[in-house]
C-alpha cells in the first residue's frame, strides 16, 4: 500500500477576516501538499474553522443575532478566501460540527477513564460589571514572568511563557478595564503533569519540532508541568461537558481535535477512508504532519500529543512551525494600515505575487518574514515576471511567428541540449529544498536555471538567426521553451496557477516531479506545434502594491533618518548653497531628444564600478545596445533583466569604464539608492516615447 501522509494547517478562529499574516501558513502548507502530490505521495490536506470560545459568544450578542449565525459567515468568507488564494485543501469544515462533537466527548471520556481528569476548586477572575467568569483573552495584564505589558491571560506574546490569568500584574477587563474580581469556580484538569517523560523523549525525537523550539520547550519541565484546565464556565459558546452543569469544554481541547473531526467528514462525504480512525488510530500506518505558527507550539508539542496518547490515538509525526509577518519591518497593525485583510489583497493584485514572494524568503527555521512592499515588488518583477516570464514569453513569441508557425524543432545535439541537460541536473536540488521546506533555496536554484537559459538566447541571438538560418533559431527556441516547460513543474507548486498557463501556451500536459524523477531530454514531444504565447503576468506597478494598503506607505525608520541628515546638512550648508533651478527651453529643444522603448536583454556588473550595470538592451534595431546605466545601488541584476524601460536613444555615445555607452536610461528619484526606473508599460522595443 502507498503511504499515506495526512497534512494539517492550524485553524483560523471565526472571529474575524483571514490577513496575509494567516496566509504565511496556508501558502506554506499548500506549496508543500502540492510538492507531495506531483511526486505521486497519497496526501490529504485538511484545515477548518475554530468556532468556539467566550469571543464569538461576545461579539455575536454585540451584533444582535445567534453565534451559530455569526460563525457561518466567516466560515464562508474563509472558504472563499482559501479557493482564490489556491490553498487546495481536501476539506475545509468547522468544529461546531457533530463530528467535532462526537470526537471531543470520545476523547474526553477515553481521559477521565484513564485517570487524566481531576476536579479542583481554583480561583478565578470575575467581572462584576459583566457578571462573567474572564476567560484568558478577555483579561489583560503585565506579564509575570518578563513584564511585558498588555499581555492576555494565558501566555506571553514577547516571551512566549505560559500562565493562568490570576498570574497577571494589575490585570484587568478587556470588555470593561476595569479591575476583576476573584471567585472560586470547580473546574476540570487534564493531567498533563503525569506525561512528562512521554513529552521529553518526544521532543528529542528526530524531526519532531524544530531544535530550537524544542529546547525553548523545555523550560516547561523545569518547575514541573503544569496541569491543563479543560474546563470553562458559561456564558459560553462551545460543547457542554457531559455530566456537568453549566460547564463546557475550553476551546483548546474541541479546536485540535478538529482536524480529527474534519477527517471524518471528508471519510463521509467523498467515500475515500472508513472514517477518520483510517488516519488517526494509533496502529494506522498514516503519517500525520501539523503546519503552525510559532506562538501556538505549546498546544500542538505538549498538550496535543499528550491528549492523543492517553486517547489511544496516532501522534503526529512532525509539527512545522513558522514565524510571523511584519509589513514594511513593523508588526501588523490596524492603526498603521498593515493588518491587510487576505480579501483586501485579492481585490488589487493576483494571489500568485504574494505566494511567489512568500516562497523566496520562506525557510525551515522560525524566524519572522517582512513583506517589504519595495522588495515585494523589485523581486517579483525581477525574478518572476522578467527572468521566467521573459523567457517563456519571447521564446513562445518567437516560435509561434510568421516564420517558425509555432513548430518545435526536433531534438538537438547542441548547446540547447546541453543547457536543458544541465537544467534537469538541478531538479534533485529543487525536490530537496522543497522536501525540507527550504523554499527560497528552491526558488534560488529556479532563478538561476532561467537566468542560464535566458542567457543562453542572448548568445545564440534567435532573433538574429530567424531572417538567414530560421531551422537554426527553431532549435534555439525549442530548446528554450524546455526550459520554460521545466520551470512550469518546478513553479507548479509555488504558482500551480501561472504554471497551468504556461503548459496551455505549450499545449504540453502538466509535467510533475514523478514523471522528472525519470525524464531525460527531450522533455517536450518535439513533433508538434505550441500554443498561443501570452504574458504569463504583468508587471507589478508600485501604485497598485501600494493600494493594499488603502494608505501611503510607512516610510522606513532609515530612510526617515537619512531624510533627516540630508535635511540637517543643507541646513547648515547655506541657502546659497541650492543649486539655481534649470532654466526654460523652447519645444524644439525637447524635440530633439529621442525617447525609445527599450527591453533588457542582458545585465552584468561593471568591474571596480559600484554604481554601473553593464545592460544589453533591445531598442527595435537590429542589433541590440550596449548602455552603462548608474543604477546598481538601486538594483540588483536579476531585477532589471527582461524589464521594459525608457532609453534616450540618440545621445552620443560614450566611454564608460573602457565600455562605449550608447544611450541613456530614464529613472526618477535623487539618485544613489533611491531610484526607480521609468516604465513604459507594455509597448514593444522601439516604440517612441512622446
Amino acid at each position: 500500500m502507498a503511504e499515506r501522509i495526512l497534512v494539517t494547517s492550524a485553524l483560523p478562529y471565526a472571529n474575524g477576516p483571514i490577513h496575509i499574516g494567516h496566509m504565511v501558513e496556508y501558502v506554506q502548507t499548500d506549496i508543500y501538499v502540492r510538492f507531495l502530490r506531483s511526486c505521486g505521495k497519497d496526501v490529504v490536506y485538511f484545515c477548518a474553522d475554530d468556532t468556539h470560545g467566550t469571543p464569538i459568544e461576545i461579539n455575536a450578542a454585540k451584533q444582535g443575532i445567534s453565534p451559530e449565525e455569526f460563525v457561518a459567515r466567516f466560515y464562508e468568507a474563509h472558504k472563499a478566501d482559501f479557493q482564490d488564494f489556491g490553498i487546495s485543501v481536501d476539506y475545509f469544515h468547522s468544529t461546531n460540527s457533530p463530528e467535532n462533537k462526537h470526537y471531543a466527548e470520545l476523547i474526553y471520556g477515553k481521559l477521565k477513564e484513564h485517570g487524566d481528569i481531576e476536579r479542583r476548586e481554583i480561583e478565578q477572575t470575575y467581572c462584576e460589571v459583566d457578571k462573567r467568569f474572564l476567560p484568558d483573552r478577555f483579561i489583560k495584564g503585565t506579564c509575570p514572568n518578563c513584564k511585558a505589558p498588555d499581555q492576555y491571560g494565558d501566555a506571553c506574546e514577547k516571551c512566549g511563557k505560559a500562565y493562568t490569568p490570576t498570574d497577571l500584574i494589575e490585570p484587568r477587563c478587556s470588555l470593561c478595564g476595569t479591575p476583576p474580581v476573584r471567585r472560586s469556580s470547580t473546574h476540570l484538569f487534564f493531567k498533563l503533569s503525569r506525561h512528562e517523560d512521554f513529552l521529553r523523549e518526544l521532543l528529542r525525537r528526530p524531526g519532531f519540532l524544530n531544535p530550537g523550539l524544542a529546547t525553548q520547550l523545555q523550560t516547561f519541565f523545569e518547575k514541573g508541568l503544569a496541569d491543563w484546565d479543560i474546563s470553562r464556565d458559561g456564558p459560553y459558546f462551545g460543547f457542554q461537558i457531559p455530566g456537568e452543569t453549566d460547564k463546557y469544554f475550553y476551546v483548546w481541547l474541541d479546536a485540535p481535535i478538529g482536524y480529527i473531526a474534519t477527517t471524518e467528514k471528508w471519510a463521509k462525504e467523498t467515500g475515500k477512508a472508513k472514517s477518520a480512525l483510517d488516519y488517526w488510530a494509533e496502529d494506522s500506518d498514516a503519517r500525520i504532519i501539523h503546519f503552525i505558527g510559532k506562538d501556538i507550539v505549546y498546544f500542538h508539542a505538549l498538550f496535543w500529543p499528550a491528549v492523543l496518547k492517553v486517547a489511544g490515538l496516532k501522534r503526529p509525526e512532525s509539527v512545522k512551525a513558522h514565524g510571523h509577518l511584519t509589513v514594511n519591518g513593523e508588526k501588523m497593525s490596524k492603526s498603521r494600515g498593515t493588518l491587510i485583510p487576505a480579501r483586501s489583497y485579492l481585490e488589487h493584485l493576483d494571489p500568485s505575487y504574494l505566494r511567489y514572494f512568500y516562497a523566496a524568503v520562506l525557510g525551515s527555521g522560525v524566524e519572522d518574514l517582512d513583506l517589504s512592499l519595495k522588495d515585494f515588488r523589485l523581486r517579483v518583477n525581477g525574478e518572476l515576471v522578467n527572468n521566467v516570464g521573459n523567457l517563456a514569453n519571447r521564446s513562445l513569441s518567437m516560435l509561434a511567428g510568421a516564420v517558425l508557425q509555432k513548430r518545435l524543432a526536433p531534438p538537438s545535439d547542441g548547446p540547447g541540449r546541453a543547457l536543458v541537460e544541465a537544467a534537469l541536473a538541478r531538479v534533485s536540488e529543487v525536490r530537496e529544498a522543497y522536501e525540507k521546506l527550504e523554499y527560497r533555496q528552491a526558488i534560488r536554484v529556479i532563478t538561476e536555471i532561467s537566468q542560464s537559459a535566458n542567457s543562453f538566447l542572448q548568445q545564440q541571438a534567435p532573433w538574429a538567426k530567424i531572417k538567414t538560418d530560421p531551422e537554426a533559431a527553431r532549435a534555439d527556441l525549442s530548446d528554450a521553451a524546455e526550459v520554460a516547460y521545466l520551470l512550469g513543474a518546478l513553479l507548479s507548486p509555488v504558482i500551480p496557477r501561472v504554471s497551468e498557463k504556461l503548459f496551455a501556451q505549450l499545449d504540453a500536459p502538466p509535467l510533475t516531479f514523478e514523471a522528472l524523477a525519470i525524464a531525460q531530454y527531450p522533455l517536450l514531444d518535439r513533433g508538434r506545434t505550441v500554443g498561443t504565447p501570452e504574458p504569463l503576468l504583468p508587471r507589478l506597478e508600485e501604485a497598485r502594491v501600494d493600494a493594499i494598503l488603502g494608505q501611503p506607505v510607512p516610510e522606513a525608520p532609515k530612510a526617515k533618518e537619512e531624510k533627516k541628515a540630508k535635511g540637517e546638512k543643507k541646513a547648515k550648508e547655506g541657502a546659497a548653497a541650492e543649486p539655481e533651478p534649470p532654466s526654460e527651453i523652447e519645444y524644439a529643444d525637447f524635440a530633439k531628444v529621442v525617447l525609445k522603448v527599450g527591453k533588457v536583454l542582458q545585465v552584468e556588473r561593471v568591474p571596480k564600478a559600484d554604481k554601473l550595470l553593464k545592460l544589453t538592451v533591445d531598442v527595435g534595431e537590429e542589433q541590440p545596445r550596449t548602455i552603462c546605466a548608474g543604477i546598481a545601488e538601486a538594483y540588483q541584476p536579476e531585477q532589471v533583466q527582461g524589464r521594459k524601460v525608457v532609453v534616450v536613444a540618440n545621445l552620443k555615445p560614450r566611454m564608460l569604464r573602457g565600455i562605449e555607452s550608447r544611450g541613456m536610461l530614464l529613472a526618477a528619484g535623487p539618485g544613489g539608492k533611491e531610484l526607480s526606473l521609468v516604465d513604459p508599460g507594455d509597448l514593444p522595443p522601439g516604440a517612441e516615447v512622446k
